[in-house]
């Protein structure tokens, strides 16, 4: 008798403990920038702005103090689904140029033509 409950617990329990390690957290990690957000940067603007509509930047590199990078990723259930990457960089307190990884080259914005 004791075998048969302890077979049908089993038997009960197995799908409740079989499905404890399939769920995996969304995990987010960096600065989301949407589009609007991405349509508000000109250049020109200054350092102070462009942190006022950004954020302050995921990465801060040292040897680089001109260039900012703003990286985001999504993981859901263990796999990367979204990636996104901007770039931009400053002269003195200027931003100069944006480099939007998520844009092919020749959409991304250039330098500004008025610093001829």
């Amino acid at each position: 008798m004791r075998i048969k409950i302890i077979l049908l617990a089993v038997i009960l329990l197995s799908p409740v403990l079989s499905s404890c390690g399939l769920y995996k957290m969304d995990i987010r990690q960096g600065n989301l920038v949407t589009p609007d957000m991405r349509e508000k940067i000109k250049v020109g603007m200054t350092k102070q702005q462009v942190r006022y509509v950004l954020g302050t930047p995921m990465i801060n590199d040292a040897f680089h103090g001109n260039r900012w990078d703003y990286a985001y990723r999504l993981e859901h259930q263990g796999k990367m689904t979204e990636k996104q990457d901007l770039t931009i960089y400053f002269e003195g307190d200027n931003l100069t140029r944006i480099v939007d990884g998520n844009q092919p080259a020749e959409t991304a914005p250039k330098r500004a033509e008025a610093q001829k």
